[in-house]
Parts: structure tokens; sequence; C-alpha cells
């Protein structure tokens, strides 16, 4: 076997230039792996996994996560990785391998849609917190204003001269009687949403948040107005600076009063726990979701690699990079949560939610109790902002990348700029209902619903296609031919058995555990819970309805010949350097063109699909 030298390059091939010229390639890899870090960690790591920690036995849900992550995380991620690499293609050409599931990729381009719309929002809101944490006096820090209710209560030291004793009585009777609502609680629901009382009641739009959602959208264009070119140059930025806001936030947490009993109550194994199997799912769930796997955006991060990237070694790092963070971030949110408990005299377990709650309401009180809290707030949604942006940027290219490549024209391809534009507009116009009074009613049932089972269908679907459709041995030789060494025996068991089987079962539990949504005391009406299952559905059906429509269209005179047809791969899957040679993979004589998906000789594509899709022993 050839070797491609460092980072899989062909010795003597320019460092700058592109293979693809078309398409266009990274800048370097350095660019390809912080962005993959910056898709990959995002909001879900500074809030959902401390909560899923501590509400699944503390140290405890470690071991079922880290099993997950091995069994499932890691392989998921190198199969997409490798096949977007190979392909050089979004997540709609890469299906050249079997074109009756192009639907798989469609399902993917839709499950991006409904995201980027509502991330831009919570990034919108970051930005709104940002610019109103330039001031001498956080606003949520007292309840002396207008949008307060007497029921609220700070536990900030109150010096101001108008508050009188008698007000002073009647909140701690207040905070006797009832359970107190903080400051920051008031400011996100009465100021910031304005919330209305129904999901149906829209009322007027707010303003403030819709300016933030324009700059937002305008941001993540002009970082992405030349693609992979100009975002590559961004992440530098973007995906290393939330570590050292994380470090700092993490160096002030724990020098804090109470921090130790926030780090204890997040590391102190519940070993009974690890019996549960909701807990098992839990785990399964987080890491699949945290890594982004069936969202199209890691295949097409992937196809703007070079054709001899070692992406099973980017594979391996992003992964565990993004776990790492995860965890790094419990310790410095658990550091600020057992302050909390210690100023409110609360248990850990009781100032902690998730979701937008831990986010605009827990921290930013939080923020309040700290020394020059401006600053710190500063520091904190600036950090928000630029972990939600790395996920954006992924999002909003793969359904650029995805357009592109379907139509394919020189024009279109010369004016990808126009596609980026279009698309970022279209995302703002959609999310303005968000930015209403209901807004966010309608941006938690999108997140519950929009990318929650249809990720696991989509991609069970796609692991069983590229496995025993496509055939895992035409795969495995595919992937020898790109990176130089065939994929470790662990990674091909993991893709052909264990990690359906994972799948299976997260897509089972998520069935099985099933709750209506709610939002604090308000009930979902019916017909809202409808419309949530409809865009879960809607990037399902793209599957069967592509693959009866491909078999439709493919030629043959009875269902069967058709159906083999649809499901025959292309004689050209992949890309390769320009000007590269053949090369013989097996002694007998089989020669694959770089690049390509047929095998040249006897057992090529014709003999792949009479012989159920799993070709020649090679």
């Amino acid at each position: 076997m050839e070797n491609y030298g460092q980072n899989g390059a062909v010795p003597g091939e320019p460092v700058k230039k592109d293979e693809n010229s078309r398409r266009g390639n990274w800048g370097n890899q350095i660019e390809f792996v912080l962005t993959s870090v910056g898709y990959a960690v995002g909001l879900g790591n500074v809030w959902r996994f401390p909560y899923l920690c501590y509400r699944n036995g503390g140290g405890a849900f470690m071991l079922p996560y880290f099993i997950m992550l091995v069994f499932c995380g890691i392989p998921l991620f190198f199969l997409e990785l490798s096949f977007g690499q190979f392909a050089s293609q979004g997540c709609l050409g890469v299906w050249k391998i079997s074109p009756m599931f192009k639907g798989v990729g469609y399902g993917m381009m839709v499950v991006s849609t409904y995201i980027g719309i509502y991330y831009n929002v919570v990034i919108c809101i970051a930005f709104y917190y940002f610019f109103m944490s330039m001031t001498n006096l956080l606003p949520w820090t007292y309840c002396n204003n207008p949008w307060n209710t007497p029921d609220c209560s700070g536990v900030v030291g109150n010096s101001l001269a108008n508050v009188t004793t008698s007000l002073v009585a009647g909140v701690s009777e207040v905070v006797n009687r009832t359970k107190r609502t903080s400051p920051s609680e008031e400011y996100w629901k009465h100021y910031v949403l304005n919330i209305s009382d129904d999901i149906g009641n829209f009322g007027e739009v707010r303003l403030p948040i819709l300016g933030c959602l324009a700059v937002s959208w305008l941001v993540v264009f002009l970082c992405l107005i030349r693609g992979v070119k100009s975002s590559g140059k961004v992440v530098y930025f973007t995906a290393t600076f939330p570590y050292v806001v994380l470090t700092i936030l993490f160096i002030r947490g724990i020098t804090l009063d109470g921090a130790i009993n926030g780090i204890m109550y997040y590391l102190t194994p519940q070993w009974q726990k690890v019996l549960d199997a909701k807990v098992w799912g839990d785990a399964a769930s987080q890491i699949f979701y945290s890594l982004g796997c069936a969202w199209g955006g890691l295949i097409t991060m992937a196809s703007y690699n070079k054709f001899h990237n070692n992406c099973f070694r980017d594979s391996i790092i992003i992964s565990i990079t993004n776990c790492a963070t995860s965890v790094y971030a419990g310790f410095v949110i658990f550091s600020i949560l057992g302050f909390m408990a210690h100023n409110l005299n609360v248990p850990v377990s009781e100032v902690a939610d998730h979701g937008p709650g831990l986010a605009f309401v827990a921290y930013p009180e939080a923020l309040t109790l700290l020394p020059i809290s401006p600053l710190w707030s500063l520091l904190f949604f600036f950090m928000l902002i630029l972990l939600g942006l790395g996920t954006q940027f992924c999002l909003l290219e793969t359904l650029v990348t995805a357009i592109v490549d379907e139509i394919g024209t020189d024009w279109i391809i010369r004016n990808k700029t126009v596609v980026t534009l279009s698309v970022a507009v279209a995302g703002f116009l959609l999310g303005v209902p968000l930015t209403t009074r209901a807004g966010i009613y309608w941006l938690l049932l999108m997140d519950n619903y929009a990318a929650s089972f249809s990720l696991v269908i989509i991609s069970c679907i796609m692991c069983i296609c590229v496995m025993y459709v496509y055939g895992h041995r035409n795969y495995f030789r595919d992937v020898e031919m790109m990176l130089g060494f065939p994929p470790p025996l662990f990674f091909k068991v993991c893709w052909r058995f264990i990690s359906p089987i994972i799948i299976s079962f997260i897509l089972i539990f998520t069935v099985i555990q099933y709750k209506p949504i709610t939002y604090n005391d308000y009930v979902y009406p019916r017909w809202s819970l409808a419309i949530g299952f409809a865009m879960a559905l809607s990037s399902v059906v793209c599957i069967p309805i592509y693959a009866l429509y491909k078999i439709s269209r493919s030629p043959g005179a009875t269902f069967r010949e058709r159906l083999k047809n649809a499901c025959k791969a292309a004689s050209k899957v992949g890309s390769c350097p320009a000007g590269a040679p053949d090369r013989p993979l097996r002694p007998h004589g089989l020669r694959r063109h770089c690049g390509s998906s047929s095998i040249q000789g006897e057992g090529g594509a014709e003999g792949r699909a009479e012989g159920g899709g799993e070709g020649e022993e090679g």
C-alpha cells in the first residue's frame, strides 16, 4: 500500500492547492478539525449534559455515557466523516452509492432546516443578553423594576434607599408562603419574552429580539460568504475562545463559597441508578445528539477534505474533545450551582434547570452574585454566542452545499454566495414567529419534535444502507483506498452490528418514554402536539417517498428489476486528486479507479447488484 505522507497528503502535492477545483477544499486540516469541534460542541454541552448527570445519578452517569461513546458515538462519527470525504459531496450527493436511499439525504436537510431556524433564535437571545450586559448594573439584579411581581425576591443585598422595611417584610412573607421567584426569572418571562398565555396567542413581535435575530443571521452569513474558505478562518476564534471563557469561569467558580458542594454532587456516583434502563437511554441519546450524527453536517464538512485525509484520526480527536468539553463544562456549571445553592440555602438539585431556563435564568442570577457582574455576564453570553455560531455555521453550510451540489451547474457554483444569502434570508423570515410573545412555546416544540426520533431513524437507515445494501466489503475497500489502511476490526463490528442495535435501543426508549411536552405549568394543546409530530415525520417520510419515486423511474420490466437498478451504485461515487493513477488493491488484478465505487473487472457494480449488494470478496 502506498504511503500518502503526512496528514494523508500525496507526496509532491502542493499543500495549498485544492484537489477539487470546483468545490474547493479546507485551507488546512486544522480548519476542518476546529469547524467540526465547533459543530459538535454546542449549547447542549453547557446545559443538557450536566442536567442529565445530576438527574441520572451524578458520577454514575459517566459509565453508560462513555460506553455509549465508544460503541456508538465514535463509530457513527467515523462512518459519516469517511462517507462524506470519499464522495466529496454533501448529504444528497453521497447517495450515489445507492440512489434509492437519497431520501435519507433529504431527511437530513429537513432536520438541519428545522434546527437552523430555532437554533439561531437561541443565539439571538444570547446576543440580547450580551447587549443588556453592557451596563454598570445588570437589569435582572433587583426586584424594583416595572416588570417585577410581588413574588419576586432577589438574593443580592438590596441597599436601594427607596425599598422600605414594610416592603421587605412583605416580600419575606411571600417567600415563606410561596416559592421565591428570582429577578432573573421574571426578567426572562415578563420582560425579554413577555410570554403569552397560550401557544396560539402570538401577540406582537418582540422588536429587540427580532433585531438580534437579524444580527445573528447577518453574522452567520458574513462568516460563510466564501464557504469553507471564510468559515475555516473564523473557527480559529469561535471554536477556541469558549474554552478560554470556560477556564476563566472554572477558576472563578471553584473559589466561591459552596462550590465544592456542587462539584461533589456532580461527581458522587449513585450506583443504584446504573441498573436503571432509562439512564442508559439518556446516555445514548446525549451522545447521539451531542455529536451531531444524522444532521448532515458531518458529511458536508468532511466532503471538503482532501481525498487521502486521515478522517479516522480526526473522528477520534473530535469525538473525545466534544465529550471532554461536556465533562469540563459540568465542573464549571456545578461550581456555580453549588454557590447558588449555598446563597439560597437550598439543595443543588433545586437551583438547576435544563434548556433555555438554565442558560437564561439560573446563570444570569448566578452572575449577579459575582464581583464585577457585568464583566462576567459579557464573557458568559459571548461564550454562548460562539458555541451556538459554531453549530449554526455547519447547519447553514449543510443546506447550501446540498443545494449547490444537487444543481451542480457552473453558474450556481460560481454564485454560491447568492445561495448562502437566500438560505440566510429564508431562515430569518421563518424565525420571525419565534420572536413573538408565543415564540418560546414554538421554540421548545421544535426542539422536542423536529430533531428527536427522526434523527435515530435516519441514522439507522444510513447504517443499514451503507453496510447491507451498498455492501460492507465494498465500503471497507473504499475506506482502505482512501486512508491507506482498512478500518480497524472494532469499527467493522460496530458498523455492522453493535451501532445499529444501540440506535434501535435509543428509538425504542424514545417511544416508551414519550411524554407530552410541557413548559413549566403550561400543557401544550393537542393540535400543537400534532404539528410537532408532523415536523418529526416530515423528515422521515422523505425516505419512503423518494424510494418509491426512484423505483418507479428506474428501468426494468418487473418490480424486482426496478428495485435492483434503484439500489445499484453509480459507476463513479468518489472524488480523487487530479492526475492520481489507478491503484491495484488486490493481488489477483482487480483494479479500482481512484474515487470510483466500481471495481474494474469481475465483481464490479453489476456483480454487487446480482450478489445482494455484497460484491466480490477480493
